[in-house]
């Protein structure tokens, strides 16, 4: 049962990651700063991937020490995602692609080294009381919800249509 699970999880990851990868390679230069809501198309990308990569980890502490976000601290700035207060950065689109691999390839290692007693036991983060295996599964849920209000953006604003990604999709 942990081989599907992981199986499972792994590609529903990178169907969403499609879904959201598409969207920020399709956006026109017009669109890149658009309001999505109150966010800056850029911004509504950039959270996704934020929270994707953080509930990846083991925990906050560990979030910041990656090689990814020492190699790109700038990138990072204060980190104003984790802060109680409206972000205001603004990202370009280069950097967003380049993070978009870093949590596919973040995906692909965590998934394959989770065992049952990792994805049975409580995360590391405050306010998720449920455990690592619901956390992967709320992950997706929250990148497909982002993902779903750039697509809208792009139906209406710039008639731009996104595929359906389904399960074990890997792009061309």
């Amino acid at each position: 049962m942990l081989d599907t699970y992981k199986k499972l999880i792994a590609n529903q990851y990178e169907a969403a990651l499609c879904t959201l990868s598409t969207c920020i390679d399709k956006c026109p230069e017009s669109a890149w700063d658009m309001r999505i809501g109150i966010y800056p198309f850029s911004l509504c990308a950039f959270h996704t991937l934020f929270f994707a990569d953080y509930y990846l980890g083991p925990n906050e502490a560990s979030f910041r020490e990656q090689p990814f976000h020492r190699d790109n601290a700038d990138f990072f700035g204060d980190y104003e995602q984790l802060e109680y207060r409206e972000p205001v950065s603004v990202y370009d689109r280069p950097s967003i692609q380049k993070y978009v691999v870093h949590c596919r390839k973040k995906v692909t290692d965590i998934v394959a080294s989770e065992t049952a007693d990792s994805l049975s036991a409580k995360p590391d983060f405050a306010r998720r009381d449920f455990s690592r295996a619901e956390l992967h599964v709320y992950n997706i849920r929250h990148i497909q919800h982002h993902a779903a209000q750039l697509i809208l953006r792009l139906r209406i604003d710039a008639k731009t249509d996104i595929p359906w990604f389904g399960s074990g999709w890997k792009e061309m």
